[in-house]
């Protein structure tokens, strides 16, 4: 049995009535599920002076990345045994068909529009799209205007168990779009290196590229039944939980869980204005047994300062975050949050990829210093 223990001035019930004077770190493990301590600290954990190590919030400028192909362009962000945390920009349609026999692949559309052709027939995908490709599943996009996606290459993809909530909470399932093959795949025979009547199909195995070509486009399947398919799932069809005079955990708002990797999706909402003493913001935290990342897709960012559309926050295991000064200076008189984000928790940590480097905001990690008064 797990018995908490009280000491010193605390707020007895978790973010509500912060004793003045301090704020509040949430210290638990497995996530916010497992055991617990609340600290109440003088001084934010994150008033650092300076920083010496790899060990540091950071910040990546997706926004510039240029146009190109889909597997040439997809630079690699983040990655860790269990999932690869990519982007890629697309403004032409493939010139070949593409598999992943490593892991299942959400695709979220940060901007454009198109088509997405697959095994299952095909979709008109738009922005703010989430696209679950199944593990080995063939398929292609078709851009009709530039694609900016952030691709999440993982285990197999499902819908939490959403307990007491019910299944049709955060999002009905009948919202869900599959493909239907009611047309054929407009890939041409011949191209991308191709002879007069061939189609290319690249299978990655191990992070290595396979070519191989048929007499036909290989999405001919004229018929499909069953549990496995591909899902369409836009963030306007997400309707998130809250609660009026307590703040859930980042946790509640779970869109896809695949093996020790989680996807939530913070969406419009309103804050918690029924008792003038709970708190706004997220509380600080250290991500004792998990990694976060959290891509900014639309809106204001309530709990970050100074960031824009496009870009992605990575918080690593061991060392703290939470809000910003400025935001929470901001938070007494908000009454909700319009942000659009994309959270991928992992339990493993995640190393930084090579590629990464030159998209980072390096001085990111000095945005939590307290400012001096009187400064903006």
């Amino acid at each position: 049995m797990d018995i908490p223990h009280v000491r010193g001035r605390v707020a007895i019930q978790a973010h509500v009535a912060v004793p003045d004077g301090t704020v509040e770190e949430e210290f638990a493990r497995n996530g916010f599920f497992g055991r617990y301590a609340h600290l109440y600290r003088e001084h934010a954990p994150v008033g650092w002076t300076r920083i010496e190590g790899p060990l540091r919030p950071r910040l990546y400028q997706l926004a510039g990345v240029a146009a190109g192909d889909y597997l040439g362009n997809r630079i690699s962000l983040l990655a860790n045994a269990d999932c690869r945390i990519h982007t890629s920009v697309v403004r032409e349609p493939m010139p070949y068909l593409f598999r992943n026999a490593d892991g299942d692949e959400l695709l979220f559309v940060h901007a454009g529009a198109g088509r997405l052709e697959t095994d299952f027939g095909a979709l008109a995908y738009e922005t703010g799209d989430y696209l679950v490709i199944p593990r080995g599943t063939t398929y292609r996009l078709a851009p009709t205007s530039e694609t900016r996606l952030l691709i999440v290459e993982t285990g197999e993809l499902a819908v939490p168990d959403r307990g007491m909530l019910g299944q049709h909470a955060l999002f009905d399932p009948a919202v869900l779009r599959v493909p239907s093959p009611d047309e054929p795949s407009t890939l041409a025979s011949g191209l991308a290196g191709c002879r007069p009547g061939e189609w290319r199909l690249m299978i990655k195995r191990q992070d290595v590229l396979t070519s191989v070509y048929y007499p036909h486009c290989p999405l001919d399947v004229v018929g499909w039944k069953g549990t496995l398919t591909v899902w369409q799932l836009n963030v306007r069809d997400i309707r998130p939980v809250s609660s009026d005079r307590y703040h859930l955990p980042p946790s509640a708002h779970t869109t896809f869980v695949a093996p020790n990797v989680a996807i939530c999706t913070f969406a419009p909402r309103p804050l918690e204005n029924g008792d003038p003493r709970a708190l706004k913001v997220p509380f600080y935290h250290s991500n004792i047994d998990f990694d976060e990342v959290l891509f900014y897709h639309a809106g204001e960012f309530f709990s970050r300062d100074g960031i824009t559309p496009g870009m992605l926050t990575f918080h690593p295991q061991g060392i703290h975050h939470g809000p910003q000064a400025r935001a929470a200076a901001r938070a007494p008189t908000a009454q909700r949050t319009e942000e659009i984000a994309v959270m991928i928790d992992t339990r493993r940590p995640l190393d930084v990829c090579p590629p990464a480097t030159t998209l980072e905001i390096d001085d990111y990690w000095k945005s939590w210093q307290p400012k001096p008064e009187g400064a903006r």
